[in-house]
């Protein structure tokens, strides 16, 4: 194996470091021609850990004049080394990043001041030879950070200097303030005579070229009249592979460490790819580009996975970044902004229970407005809790992407379930053990069942079958064990559920599960309540002849499972044989 190849780049930021330190790099250089052709003002929406930072940092090392005689040095064999812009290395830039902004309301006007105070005594220290003598001097007796921006652009204007901003999380706290503090307190500071709107009406005149990255765009919607912009690439099919990976990148990075020997033979790429798919792939970012481009991974999670696999020679033991989770929690907040309404409960039920809803995008609203249907639906777009997954005329099929946000839907629904009914969790994990490693999945079936009837009895608004498959799959997902496949299609029919071992983490697990759940309302007949058992029988043992289940097996022992729920009651559930 050779010692030295390029490492991955998983948790870095900085494009200076990431080329000097000689770390795997995918290339999205070619989106700068396409960037300066689209417009001045640019704005673009990506979920969290989807690149924006290393992009932003990539973008002001090409087009910083400092930078001017590193370019081929730091570009050398990405694309804009063989076919740089006009404007390369033109610019002095204005780079903030408005997370580094607290969000505490009571001094969030003296934080941001001080931050930007800051960052403008760094422009102007970093680009002093450009002005004349005494600038920075005259610009620190400023007293504000807007002061000393100010006197920044009537310099650079008067010398005709090019000044280029880029904004990194523009809505870091101001989305933190709407999640924490409410609406009254989000309007105060983005409304009026607020401070932050104030600061967008001074962007657009002092700058030649702006690129604004976040993850929402409810503030830039409520700043229009302080900041119009011209561009918003959020739903541009030009932009849709700007960020994230597509499978032929991910691809691409695999070969490079499989032959430098940094992956063990036993590793091939196309089993890595079918391990990654389900948890990190599946972004769609613009309508037209659905049925054209690839489908795009999260890049910092497949970087995660790479990292740990090139490192150890295995995958991670946990396939979420256990980082994310964080992310989680924000979303929480976000659903539930000063009260948590009805029609974003059921919302966030449609969409774990079917695993997909029908809506629009819309490409800005105000927070007021967060609870309309279809500005709700797109925030959760926005924030990569939905991508789109079909089209019809000009509604969108928006579907969960992949495991790795299902999880938190389910866990979300999970948190729901136990505070109406709280379960102790050791003992569902003790009937896992039992199912996965002895092949005794009663204990887990009744256990699940059992739950459900407790918690419907508390409060009976959520019986039915929708509310039981998203009962269910909250639980099943409760277990590292197994991957667990809601409506996965086998011989041309949608099994409930598939729950595959993950064997890769754990090969002792023996035993696989299709189940087949069955939902009688409680006035149901005998007769009818027979009926509908002889067609799940029938069903699930289609199912479990189908060729491609069986090549998903690895050894394992296949349960195929029919359940019937009356109510809010189990009364029946078998193992069917073939």
């Amino acid at each position: 194996m050779s010692a030295d190849y390029k490492l991955v780049p998983y948790g870095i930021s900085d494009f200076e470091q990431l080329r000097k330190e000689n770390k795997y790099l995918v290339d999205k250089t070619m989106f700068f021609e396409k960037m300066e052709r689209a417009g001045h003002f640019l704005f673009l929406v990506r979920p969290r850990r989807f690149g924006k930072s290393l992009f932003l940092d990539m973008l002001e090392s090409y087009y910083d004049i400092n930078q001017k005689d590193n370019f081929q040095e730091l570009f050398k064999g990405l694309y804009v080394a063989e076919h740089p812009t006009k404007e390369q290395g033109e610019f002095l830039v204005l780079h903030l990043n408005f997370s580094m902004v607290g969000s505490n309301l009571d001094t969030l006007y003296e934080d941001f001041n001080i931050y930007l105070s800051r960052r403008c005594e760094f422009f102007a220290k970093k680009y002093a030879e450009y002005y004349p003598e005494g600038f920075v001097e005259d610009m620190l007796r400023e007293k504000t950070g807007m002061g000393m921006l100010n006197r920044i652009y009537d310099a650079s204007h008067e010398l005709r200097l090019k000044l280029y901003l880029i904004v990194d999380e523009y809505d870091n706290f101001t989305n933190n303030v709407l999640n924490v503090k409410g609406q009254r307190a989000y309007h105060e500071l983005t409304h009026g005579i607020g401070f932050y709107r104030d600061i967008f009406k001074l962007f657009k005149p002092m700058f030649h070229r702006i690129i604004m990255l976040g993850v929402s765009p409810i503030t830039l919607d409520d700043l229009t009249s302080g900041y119009n912009i011209a561009l918003n690439m959020s739903l541009d099919a030009r932009f849709n592979q700007m960020l994230g990976f597509s499978e032929e990148e991910v691809r691409q990075m695999i070969r490079y460490y499989k032959e430098v020997g940094a992956i063990g033979e036993d590793k091939t790429e196309d089993d890595i790819i079918a391990d990654m798919k389900p948890w990190y792939d599946n972004y769609c970012f613009a309508r037209r580009s659905f049925a054209t481009d690839p489908k795009m991974f999260n890049c910092d999670m497949v970087c995660y996975y790479m990292s740990t696999l090139v490192d150890t020679g295995d995958r991670p033991e946990d396939l979420v970044d256990p980082n994310t989770m964080t992310d989680y929690g924000k979303l929480k907040r976000l659903i539930e902004i000063d009260r948590m309404e009805e029609s974003r409960l059921s919302t966030i039920h449609e969409i774990a229970e079917k695993g997909y809803i029908l809506g629009t995008v819309v490409s800005h609203f105000p927070a007021e407005r967060i609870m309309d249907y279809d500005n709700f639906v797109s925030l959760l777009y926005y924030y990569g809790m939905l991508t789109i997954g079909g089209v019809r005329g000009e509604t969108l099929k928006l579907i969960i992407p992949n495991n790795n946000v299902r999880i938190q839907y389910y866990q979300y629904m999970f948190d729901e379930y136990q505070n109406i009914n709280a379960l102790p969790t050791a003992a569902l994990r003790s009937v896992y053990d039992s199912a996965a490693l002895d092949g005794d999945w009663r204990p887990l079936i009744e256990f699940i069942c059992k739950a459900y009837h407790d918690t419907t009895a508390i409060r009976q608004l959520i019986e039915g079958e929708r509310n039981l498959q998203g009962f269910m799959n909250a639980y099943l997902t409760l277990t590292n064990y197994y991957q667990v496949a809601p409506e996965m299609e086998f011989s041309h029919g949608y099994c409930d559920f598939f729950l595959l071992p993950n064997y890769l983490t754990y090969p002792m697990v023996a035993h696989s599960y299709i189940l087949e759940l069955k939902y009688l309302k409680s006035d149901a007949t005998e007769a009818e309540a027979e009926k509908q058992w002889t067609e799940a029988v029938d069903q699930i043992k289609t199912y479990a002849a189908d060729k491609k289940l069986q090549s998903m097996l690895h050894g394992s022992t296949l349960h195929p499972i029919v359940i019937q729920i009356k109510g809010y009651d189990l009364v029946k559930y078998e193992e069917i044989k073939a």
